[in-house]
């Protein structure tokens, strides 16, 4: 960042640009190497609450509270200029309330319906997400407002996103798991129509390529990662062509509890930018209802 620069509506002097992208997990790292992309000077922090992962199984208004605790406090200690809620649950969930209470953007990631309504020649789309995504009335919302003329089928698949975590540290993709989770999807009336599937948890990315070689050729397969990091870029007003690259900022990654795999997880975060992880206390305990 030029010094002076104006971010969200404040003014820094920060030489550097610093984003905090935040997850339950290792799925926003996805949206993290967007992000580098978009904005190559950047000092971009992760926080995955690795503590009550998985999301799904915690209760909303729990969840609601924690993350915008944890966000208030992260905003608090690291200073950053924007936040990128790169989680599915999270977004639908606590959006609102952090923008509410955040001094700076916070942008969201929600599922990609309407880039898959504008794709699909059947119109019938699918949606591939965590149980808890698929029930909130929020995805919905998002088929009545971007894609209103399309059969939307909707599959909460259980267990991806913990295989999504084990490919990150370098295992295979359960090929079983993968064929049961599209076949929630396709087995479905009209799922052998699906043209566009849309990931709504961003856990998926790491699973694209198994996605790919088990589905029907020609459908699309939609992760909003470089969507997320185009907008990030758009709301602190930064032209990628005009930034230079600074390879010195890099960033640091915090979770909330000791990960499984912390060696191989180590070795998965070099490959976005990150030279380890620490132990993030939170400022507030908020424990589950």
């Amino acid at each position: 960042m030029r010094d002076g620069y104006q971010a969200g509506g404040r003014t820094s002097s920060r030489v550097t640009l610093r984003v905090l992208a935040f997850d339950s997990g290792i799925g926003g790292l996805g949206i993290v190497a967007a992000l580098r992309d978009a904005l190559p000077s950047a000092e971009i922090d992760y926080l995955a609450d690795t503590a009550v992962y998985p999301y799904g199984e915690q209760d909303d208004a729990f969840l609601i509270a924690r993350i915008v605790s944890l966000i208030q406090d992260a905003v608090a200690r690291l200073s950053p200029d924007a936040v990128v809620i790169a989680c599915n649950t999270a977004s639908t969930l606590a959006l609102e309330a952090l923008r509410g209470v955040c001094p700076v953007p916070v942008i969201g990631c929600v599922p990609p319906i309407r880039w898959a309504a504008r794709l699909s020649r059947t119109r019938v789309i699918g949606l591939l997400a965590t149980t808890a995504t698929v029930r909130r009335p929020y995805v919905a919302a998002l088929q009545a407002r971007f894609a209103p003329d399309c059969t939307l089928i909707a599959h909460g698949a259980r267990h991806l996103a913990d295989c999504a975590e084990a490919v990150f540290r370098g295992a295979p993709a359960d090929p079983e798991l993968i064929r049961r989770a599209l076949a929630g999807l396709s087995d479905r009336p009209e799922g052998g129509k699906i043209d566009a599937v849309a990931l709504g948890c961003t856990h998926y990315t790491f699973l694209m390529d198994a996605f790919r070689a088990a589905s029907p050729e020609g459908v699309a397969w939609l992760d909003p990662a470089a969507a997320v990091a185009r907008q990030t870029a758009t709301v602190l007003g930064v032209d990628r062509a005009a930034v230079p690259v600074f390879s010195e900022s890099k960033g640091s990654a915090w979770f909330t509890a000791e990960p499984a795999g912390a060696a191989e997880l180590e070795a998965g975060l070099h490959r976005f930018g990150y030279t380890g992880f620490s132990l993030w206390q939170p400022a507030v305990a908020v424990s589950p209802i």
